[in-house]
C-alpha cells in the first residue's frame, strides 16, 4: 500500500482524484483541502509530514484564476512558486515523490507546431510565470518527481469552460465564444486516471511531461461540442467573437506534443472531443 497525499482536494483537479482513487486499491490517498492544509504555512506542511509517511505527493492545490492573476501577481506567485518550492523541499527531506501541475501558458503562443518539453519558455502573463517559477523551484530542489503540464482543464467539478457552458444552456444565453486562441481541451478526469496509474504502476521516468487529450480546437469549437453532444445545437445560438478583451493576455497558439509521455509510459491518450462526449454521457445517465 503506498500513502499518497494530494492537496487541493476539494478542488477541479483534487475532486477528479477523489473521485478516481476508489478504483485504485493499492493507494492510501489522504486528501487535504485549501481549509485543511495551506501548502503556503511551511509548519502546518512539516506537520503533515511528520504525523504521516508519505510515499508520494500530488499538488492540485494552484492559484489559476489567470485574469484574476495580473491584479494580484503576490498572491499568484505566493502560491503556484514559494509554496510549491516549500512543498519540493518537504518531500526531499522526507523521501516522497512529488507530482506536479502546470500549464501551456508557459509559451508564448507564437509557434505554430505543438510544443514539445525542450521548447523555449516565454510566458505572457502572469499565471504562465508564476507556474513556471514553480516548475524552475521542483526542478532545482527534487530528482524524485513529475511535472505535467496540461491545458483547458474542465470536469465536473470545480470553476471551468464546460460547466459555464452548461450554465449558459440552462439560462438559454446566446453564446459568444472567441476562436482566436488555439489549444487542447482536456478532461480533468483522463489526467487523474493516468496520473494513479503511474503511481500505481511504480514508475519511475521521472521529470518534465507534456499531458492533455488528443487534437486540438479553439474555444469556440469546445462550446459548440458542448452543445453538440448535449442536444442544444438547435436551441442556442453560437457565434464568434474575436474582439473579447480579457486583462491577461493568452497564447494564440498552446498546443501541446504529448510524444515524449505516450512513449515513456506506453500510453494512448483519448481525444478531446470523443473524451468530452463520454463526460456528457456519463453525466446524463
Amino acid at each position: 500500500m503506498k500513502n499518497v497525499l494530494i492537496t487541493g482536494g476539494d478542488g477541479q483537479l483534487g475532486s477528479c482524484f477523489k473521485k478516481i482513487a476508489q478504483n485504485y486499491k493499492t493507494l492510501d490517498c489522504s486528501f487535504k483541502s485549501a481549509s485543511t492544509l495551506d501548502i503556503c504555512d511551511n509548519v502546518a506542511l512539516k506537520k503533515v509530514f511528520a504525523e504521516e509517511n508519505f510515499d508520494w505527493v500530488i499538488n492540485c492545490a494552484a492559484y489559476t484564476n489567470v485574469e484574476k492573476a495580473e491584479a494580484e501577481q503576490e498572491k499568484a506567485f505566493k502560491i503556484n512558486a514559494e509554496a510549491v518550492k516549500n512543498l519540493a523541499e518537504t518531500c526531499r527531506i522526507s523521501g516522497a515523490k512529488l507530482i506536479h501541475f502546470s500549464t501551456d501558458y508557459v509559451f508564448d503562443g507564437q509557434a505554430r507546431k505543438p510544443y514539445s518539453e525542450t521548447n523555449k519558455t516565454n510566458p505572457i502573463n502572469v499565471y504562465g510565470a508564476s507556474k513556471l517559477k514553480g516548475e524552475k523551484y521542483i526542478e532545482e530542489t527534487l530528482t524524485a518527481y513529475f511535472i505535467f503540464r496540461t491545458s483547458w482543464l474542465y470536469s465536473e467539478f470545480g470553476h471551468n469552460f464546460y460547466k459555464t457552458i452548461l450554465r449558459k444552456i440552462d439560462e438559454k444565453a446566446e453564446l459568444n465564444i472567441t476562436s482566436s486562441q488555439l489549444g487542447t481541451p482536456t478532461n480533468a478526469n483522463d489526467l487523474a486516471d493516468f496520473v494513479l496509474r503511474l503511481i500505481a504502476s511504480e514508475e519511475t521516468k521521472y521529470g518534465l511531461y507534456h499531458y492533455s487529450n488528443a487534437g486540438q480546437g479553439t474555444w469556440y469549437d469546445f462550446a459548440k461540442a458542448i452543445l453538440e453532444f448535449t442536444g442544444n445545437s438547435e436551441e442556442i445560438k453560437l457565434q464568434k467573437s474575436d474582439n473579447f478583451k480579457t486583462l491577461a493576455a493568452r497564447p494564440a497558439y498552446s498546443v501541446l506534443d504529448k510524444t515524449r509521455c505516450k512513449k515513456n509510459f506506453d500510453i494512448t491518450i483519448q481525444n478531446w472531443e470523443k473524451s468530452l462526449e463520454n463526460l456528457i454521457n456519463a453525466k446524463a445517465s
